[in-house]
């Protein structure tokens, strides 16, 4: 019993999972973080968006200046 305790405590091939794991959270929690931080800049764009779709002639006149 006593070496197939230790069997399994030197086992690690269950590690390489628990790593991905670990790098997904790590990756949806900066993804979290980053569009919290940027709504105020997404929200503007969808909103300039849908402005440019209700009013084509004027979308873009300050940018391309005329």
């Amino acid at each position: 019993m006593k070496d197939l305790v230790q069997a399994f405590i030197k086992d690690e091939s269950g590690a390489t999972m628990v790593e991905y794991a670990v790098l997904v959270a790590l990756i949806a929690v900066g993804l979290i973080a980053a569009v919290i931080y940027l709504r105020g800049a997404i929200n503007d764009a969808f909103t300039e968006v849908a402005d440019c779709l209700k009013d084509p002639q004027g979308c873009g006149a300050e940018e391309d200046g005329g």
